[in-house]
């Protein structure tokens, strides 16, 4: 379920400390009903799910992925001088010298993603490239009901007019596409290893 701007900003973050020039995207609730020491093995779903470079399990996501990075050769939106480092500074230059030392989070293989830092309830992992510099902000929270979910956030900064183009192009494949069979996906695997492990 997509959520308002507000159920992340209003929320406690630390990335709110580091990305605070950056805009709130997207806010999804994640299926991922759980209890309170449950945010590891969200983090562990999500980065094992990140490691071959696509996100999401579901045809229409997979496909949608390979068409992105196909077009992003053919448009060198991804050359390794546009990222993080390259193009942009990564984030952790900004990061307060405790969230530098705790740990970085986990390695994320072929994913463009690359961890910042990991909490007890919050991760966040940051990507660049020709087009934005963007973070995927995972966080635990209460869902109301005495138990607790994730919730994703998804912060941008566009780079100039290429950067603000190309957000609103690819708007309604991320809407009608990407992030349904991304939330479905995650919800399958969470059951099923929630399945596994009773």
């Amino acid at each position: 379920m997509r959520l308002p701007r507000k159920a992340h900003t209003d929320r406690p973050w630390r990335i709110h400390e580091i990305a605070g020039d950056f805009t709130v995207e997207d806010v999804w609730a994640l299926p991922t009903p759980g209890g309170p020491d449950d945010f590891v093995r969200l983090v562990r779903q999500l980065s094992d799910g990140m490691q071959d470079g696509v996100t999401g399990d579901g045809l229409v996501s997979r496909a949608l992925f390979a068409i992105r990075w196909k077009l992003g050769a053919l448009l060198g939106l991804d050359k390794a001088d546009s990222g993080v480092d390259s193009r942009v500074p990564s984030l952790r230059v900004r990061m307060p010298a405790d969230l530098r030392e705790d740990p970085q989070g986990p390695g994320l293989g072929r994913s463009p993603f690359t961890s910042l830092y990991l909490r007890d309830d919050e991760w966040a992992a940051e990507m660049g490239n020709k087009t934005v510099h963007a973070v995927m902000h995972i966080g635990w929270v209460p869902d109301g009901s005495g138990g607790y979910r994730g919730q994703m956030a998804v912060l941008v900064k566009p780079n100039g007019l290429l950067g603000t183009l190309y957000m609103a192009a690819i708007k309604p494949f991320r809407y009608v596409g990407v992030y349904p069979a991304l939330m479905r996906s995650i919800g399958r695997e969470w059951q099923a290893n929630a399945a596994v492990r009773t």
